[in-house]
């Protein structure tokens, strides 16, 4: 099939209306994989920042329940195993696991008027991934919290602190 010299022509004079140089090409494609990986980066740091908040958080909870139901514990059981099962329960309530909480009484006696102080620990891996889970030894999110027991509380020997609720 041959073409006769006026499609020959029409055809070669489309074709030269493009130019056979780069100018015009669209530049920086590289830059999209570029900023997907910072996004996934951002991500991530995002994430893990917030989880070590969240640890935080749910461990300043456990302090504080640990130390509350020691402080209140009836006369007569034992108030550090009742106070461990509290803050296990918070820590497991956080959607955290229980076996990685140091909780540590620092002043723990139970006597009227006495300074009750406990503080947790908590493990945060260094990257936390969903569905996979964390890796790294991370950061260590800590809490105190204190108390003093009631000094009209019946059942309990009466301490040699001076009540002075103004002085806490």
């Amino acid at each position: 099939m041959r073409r006769g010299r006026r499609g020959q022509r029409r055809w070669q004079r489309r074709w030269r209306r493009w130019p056979r140089d780069e100018s015009g090409q669209v530049a920086g494609i590289e830059a999209i994989p570029f900023g997907i990986l910072v996004f996934v980066v951002g991500v991530l740091l995002v994430s893990n920042a917030w989880a070590v908040i969240d640890a935080k958080m749910a461990v300043a909870a456990a302090a504080r329940e640990a130390t509350r139901v020691y402080v209140e514990a009836p006369a007569g059981t034992d108030a550090l195993a009742l106070a461990r099962a509290a803050a296990d329960e918070v820590i497991r309530g956080a959607g955290r696991d229980p076996t990685l909480l140091q909780l540590v009484p620092e002043s723990a006696g139970l006597t009227r008027c006495h300074r009750v102080t406990f503080a947790a620990s908590y493990q945060v891996p260094a990257v936390t991934l969903p569905w996979i889970g964390g890796y790294g030894g991370g950061f260590t999110a800590r809490a105190r919290h204190s108390e003093i027991v009631d000094p009209y509380r019946t059942g309990v020997a009466l301490g040699t602190e001076r009540c002075d609720t103004r002085a806490a």
